[in-house]
């Protein structure tokens, strides 16, 4: 099996799988839980429940608003305290449930065993309807509705189905985990977003340092005909759908392009199971697998994780904060964000929780560029970073717009590789904010 990967850029970060071969522990249930609105890409969802209403697992909460925009379910069984608005973990106030949890009781309907499903019934359009019902989003982080990638736009076809297994963040291990613990439900999730798009061929791509998941999807799909798995070279961050592409496929987006216009629908693993759940078991996306780790961190762990449960409860399940734990993060070391209060809700898109020492957190005093154009070197979507932070720090949105800002995938390739410490993608992340609401106040006109 030859090692495939993108060709532009690209680092090799320390990977740290610090909880690689821990096993998937379910977190239990938490006092409360808080659960936003908005968990996903597009429209925040419309809320279906007031203060004092009495709530099951899996109920209806949050109902879509629109096209993009997708459903919420109570993650728990309770009383709901409070509709109003909590702090996410980016630190602004967002509106959310929250909700005091008692007993565990599922709402009617549901399959809460563990029997493996494997006919698939239904036609593409029930598929997607079902996806929809569920609340399914993108697990790998984006959180785009799920249903929306399975309706290909008129004059595109899609031709192949990629299952991103790549898991290239450092730290993280959770996709890692449901390979080795879920490979045969993955594999009909597989087949049933095949069936949603109504295409015959999936490949399934996991960088070389999982040989144990490789192998394990492999014999999963041994006699499945139209899905393969492709061994990838390890270099981050190859999870990037634009990169994936390109790694499996040869095939180059087009700048400003998405996957479908080159024929390719990209879906993550955790996407995969969380569809086998919703279309053979009719159960809600309300839990998912979150990763806890540091090098600090007494019991690094993938936890089966209610959505709403503070994250401060995850890291007390793990063995506590460590004392010289000098930042929390939101995912991983390269794209995640810090927060501000360990007592953020998991939502949708969590995939874990970084706790960095002292001397893993200290930013180095930022110097000039010295125009080394290593941040050039390394970008996967051949921009110039250190000209994007330049023109954001100034203000210049035209300029910025016109040398494609909106193409950055905010992989933070530059800023790890900066000599001078420049905080390249703090600055690029502002500028694709700006230049985002001009196109959008432009299409309003």
């Amino acid at each position: 099996m030859g090692l495939l990967t993108f060709s532009r850029g690209g680092v090799h970060p320390p990977e740290n799988k610090i909880s690689a071969g821990k096993k998937i522990e379910p977190a239990g249930l938490p006092e409360q839980v808080v659960i936003p609105v908005t968990q996903h890409l597009g429209a925040p969802s419309k809320v279906l429940v007031n203060k004092g209403d009495e709530v099951m697992t899996g109920q209806l909460i949050a109902e879509a608003e629109g096209f993009v925009s997708t459903n919420i379910h109570s993650s728990v069984t309770g009383k709901v305290l409070k509709v109003d608005k909590f702090p996410d973990a980016s630190g602004y106030k967002k509106m959310a449930v929250q909700i005091q949890v008692e007993e565990d009781q599922w709402e009617a309907g549901i399959d809460t065993s563990d029997d493996l499903l494997t006919n698939i019934d239904g036609t593409a359009e029930e598929i997607r309807n079902k996806i929809l019902g569920g609340g399914i989003v993108g697990l790998g982080g984006a959180t785009f509705p799920s249903h929306v990638k399975l309706m290909t736009p008129k004059g595109k076809k899609a031709e192949y189905l990629l299952i991103n297994g790549v898991e290239c963040e450092p730290y993280l291990t959770a996709d890692h985990a449901l390979m080795m613990e879920k490979s045969a439900r993955l594999v009909v999730g597989i087949r049933i977003l095949m069936k949603g798009l109504g295409v015959e061929k999936a490949i399934i791509g996991i960088e070389n340092n999982k040989p144990d998941a490789i192998e394990v999807m492999t014999n999963a799909t041994a006699s499945e005909d139209g899905i393969q798995v492709q061994g990838l070279k390890v270099k981050y961050p190859q999870g990037g759908e634009k990169q994936l592409v390109q790694a499996l496929l040869n095939r180059e987006v087009p700048s400003g392009g998405l996957p479908i216009d080159v024929g390719v629908v990209v879906f993550n693993v955790g996407t995969a199971y969380a569809s086998y759940l919703a279309v053979q078991k009719n159960r809600p996306l309300i839990e998912r697998v979150v990763t806890v780790t540091g090098k600090s961190v007494a019991n690094p762990s993938n936890f089966l994780t209610r959505i709403g449960t503070p994250a401060s409860f995850l890291i007390e399940k793990a063995g506590g904060l460590p004392d010289d734990t000098a930042k929390v993060i939101n995912g991983g070391p390269m794209m995640g964000k810090a927060v501000a209060k360990i007592d953020i809700p998991i939502v949708k898109g969590s995939s874990g929780i970084l706790l960095l020492r002292e001397n893993e957190a200290l930013r180095n005093p930022v110097q000039p560029c010295i125009r080394c154009t290593k941040c050039v070197g390394v970008c996967p979507m051949g921009l110039e970073p250190y000209l994007l932070m330049t023109q954001a720090e100034k203000g210049m949105w035209e300029p910025l717009e016109r040398d494609h800002v909106m193409d950055c995938i905010e992989c933070g390739s530059c800023s790890y590789t900066c000599p001078s410490s420049r905080p390249l993608l703090d600055y690029i992340r502002l500028g694709k904010a700006e230049v985002g609401k001009i196109m959008r106040s432009r299409k309003a006109v």
